[in-house]
């Protein structure tokens, strides 16, 4: 490396610094593939509901795969709530936890993380502070590496564990912060406790070893750039990224007017109360600086919409950095950085603030979706030419399970469901496809059909659903799924009532639909309309329909 700084850290020059970011987000990529190839259920091997990071020895996001925005935007929360819990992290330890008040998203999402050590060679750098790392006689803590994954079912009231619930506990199995593994060996009884708590434990078996696999490639990975690069170096290289991010930030943000704006949309109720849920945030613009202000938002609701901090806090980061890089036309680090530029404030109790013992399932996957469309909106009045028309604002949540006739045992089947996405001043919006805080695949009809008791009956582009404009909105999709066993299903969605907005004089795209056709003679079938959020009983033969929403358009539309 090139020179030494006054505390005696290796500086990377710029070329050094590039060679590091992508050695970082490399390792995060590879991560996640291994993870896709070791796992069992379709929902991480097909749809890659999964997300992996690598953080600093003090727990600040150096690099993340090109996985999940509310995934990787609140995995920071969950590594310092380990931190707090498991202080003296010891090399071979892997930890895990899903409790979404202490940094998860809601309880299907399982973390882990492991610490990474490395021997230190005699006359090399080392980082400042470093020391404090040093866990082990002769090891340096490097950081530590995080894979997060959606499991099927975690247990509680349905199966998937999406239910409509009035409370937490109704949700699934919480795990606070916990060791997996002590010093490379399995703790056998948390193992057995996960396990003993889902519908489906040889898959969620199969899928946790995956985890642990992704796990043990992270670390293998940065010990392999530390021997080669240097310890010293490597620290100092992870410390120079996030420095650089938040300098990006900072010039990004101070492209963007100085003033203040406000917006507000509303979720379609939260399963027990057919009524708007407001969410409204104040956004104020002041040199290099971001103030978002949520005050004015519903409190806590009865159901599970409600979103943790830490859902609220990743799609403020995530809504944030894609402003920021539209303006400087580059991307920032992927980590990140720290964001120390942007300050949230968010009412105690509030459906972007929930406290326990509320429900959050929803929270993470709809009410992410809403928080994404405010904040749009509200920079949308400080940049009217930039910003793109709304994109569907739901994930479509469907959730099935029973008994499989085929083989006796038990399945639980999760998916999201793409749609329209916003078109844009640069073009329309793509359709069919997961959008915002989701990042997603849609599960082929094959591998649905192979691993579930399932006939997908119809599986097209809804066509015309996108609104129309001088570049007009992505359409959603259509999806039929008659099941042909005995099951429960669930529903949680969103815009069913009100289609996505367009932008600078756009039309909106077409709202969604839910509706169950029952098994009979087809000439007595009547398709059943749905609400946005449901649970109830299948019998054989039954079929689910779900139509998606369109994306907004952008502008006015042309004859």
């Amino acid at each position: 490396m090139s020179t030494v700084d006054p505390e005696g850290s290796a500086a990377p020059n710029a070329a050094e610094l590039e060679v590091f970011r992508h050695l970082f987000t490399a390792l995060a990529e590879e991560m996640g593939s291994a993870l896709r190839r070791a796992a069992s259920s379709p929902n991480i091997k097909e749809r890659r509901d999964y997300s992996s990071a690598v953080f600093s020895p003090v727990g600040d996001p150096v690099a993340q795969g090109d996985h999940l925005p509310v995934h990787l935007g609140a995995m920071p929360m969950s590594v310092q709530a380990t931190l707090r819990a498991l202080p003296h992290l010891q090399q071979g330890d892997v930890a895990i936890l899903n409790d979404p008040f202490e940094g998860g998203t809601h309880l299907p999402d399982i973390t882990m993380i492991a610490p990474v050590h490395v021997e230190v060679i005699e006359g090399e750098g080392n980082a400042p502070g470093a020391a404090a790392g040093e866990l082990l006689p002769g090891a340096l803590l490097l950081g530590y590496v995080a894979v997060r994954a959606h499991h099927a079912d975690v247990g509680g009231m349905t199966p998937g564990s999406m239910p409509i619930a009035r409370e937490i506990f109704q949700e699934g199995l919480r795990i606070p912060p916990v060791l997996l593994l002590r010093r490379g060996a399995r703790v056998a009884e948390v193992w057995r406790l996960l396990l003993a708590n889902v519908r489906t434990p040889e898959e969620r078996e199969g899928d946790l070893d995956a985890q642990l696999g992704s796990i043990r490639v992270g670390v293998r990975r940065l010990r392999d750039i530390a021997r080669r690069k240097g310890a010293g170096p490597t620290l100092a290289a992870q410390r120079a990224l996030l420095d650089y991010a938040d300098c990006l930030l900072r010039r990004g943000i101070e492209r963007i007017p100085d003033g203040e704006w406000s917006a507000q949309d509303n979720l379609e109720g939260d399963g027990f109360v057919d009524e708007p849920i407001r969410i409204r945030a104040r956004l104020e613009v002041r040199g290099d600086r971001v103030r978002i202000d949520f005050t004015g938002s519903a409190p806590q609701t009865t159901g599970g919409v409600n979103a943790v901090a830490a859902v609220t806090a990743s799609a403020a980061r995530y809504v944030v950095r894609v402003v920021v890089e539209d303006l400087l036309g580059d991307s920032l680090p992927a980590g990140g950085g720290a964001m120390g530029a942007m300050e949230l404030l968010l009412p105690e109790r509030s459906v972007v603030n929930a406290s326990p013992p509320a429900p959050v399932a929803g929270g993470n996957v709809e009410t992410s979706q809403r928080i994404t469309d405010v904040l749009l909106k509200a920079f949308a009045g400080a940049l009217p030419d930039r910003m793109p028309a709304l994109s569907q604002g739901t994930m479509n949540n469907v959730a099935i399970g029973g008994t499989d006739s085929r083989t006796g045992r038990a399945f639980a089947y999760y998916e999201t469901v793409g749609g329209g996405m916003g078109a844009g001043p640069s073009g329309p919006g793509l359709s069919g496809v997961h959008t915002h805080m989701s990042n997603t695949l849609n599960t082929p009809v094959e591998a649905l059909e192979h691993a579930y008791p399932f006939r997908v009956l119809r599986y097209a582009v809804r066509r015309g659903s996108g609104g129309r404009g001088v570049y007009r909105g992505g359409d959603g999709l259509e999806r039929d799924i008659q099941i042909l066993v005995p099951a429960q299903v669930t529903l949680l969605t969103e815009r069913r009532r009100t289609g996505p907005s367009g932008q600078g004089g756009g039309e909106p795209g077409a709202p969604g639909a839910n509706a169950l056709l029952r098994a009979g003679h087809e000439e007595e079938r009547r398709a059943e309309s749905l609400p946005s959020k449901a649970t109830f009983e299948v019998q054989r033969g039954d079929i689910v329909s779900i139509r998606t929403p369109g994306g907004g358009g952008w502008g006015p539309p042309r004859d």
